[in-house]
């Protein structure tokens, strides 16, 4: 079980890199002044230079990206129930993820933009979640299908 985390680990750290990425590329083309927004000014400030920011950006992109995928081990614990693979998943993406946000600058430095985070974290969550139920209860259902039919022939 610890080689397969750290095997998902490493395969999501460079994923991780990659949507920060293109993130900001969108970010940039959204805001539409030409120039390309890799850090927010905050975090140049911070660092004293945007070199350094960018850096410490990408450092915490692969750390966001490996602890993802770490997490997603979880959904192989067979003997879990599914809230229990859901609770503790989403434990460890949010204690991976709120830090992250927060010395990034992704997120505003109060409480209400703690609350407005953790808001949309959510509501991002179970969109995902539940449309990743809903595509697994189709596929076990025309699998049962399948075996059911395969049985009477």
């Amino acid at each position: 079980m610890k080689k397969k985390i750290i095997r998902r680990c490493l395969l999501g750290a460079p994923l991780g890199l990659a949507i920060s990425t293109l993130m900001t590329i969108v970010i940039s083309a959204f805001i539409g002044d030409g120039a390309y927004h890799a850090v927010v000014p905050e975090l140049v400030r911070d660092c004293g230079s945007e070199l350094y920011a960018v850096i410490l950006q990408a450092a915490c992109s692969l750390l966001y990206g490996a602890a993802w995928a770490g997490a997603s081990a979880v959904w192989d614990a067979e003997r879990w129930s599914l809230l229990k693979m859901t609770v503790v998943h989403l434990l460890v993406c949010s204690a991976a993820t709120f830090p992250i946000a927060y010395f990034m600058y992704w997120m505003e430095h109060s409480v209400s933009g703690a609350l407005l985070y953790f808001g949309i974290f959510l509501a991002i969550y179970a969109v995902i979640w539940l449309s990743q139920y809903a595509a697994m209860k189709k596929r076990v259902a025309a699998f049962n299908r399948k075996v059911g039919n395969g049985a009477a022939e």
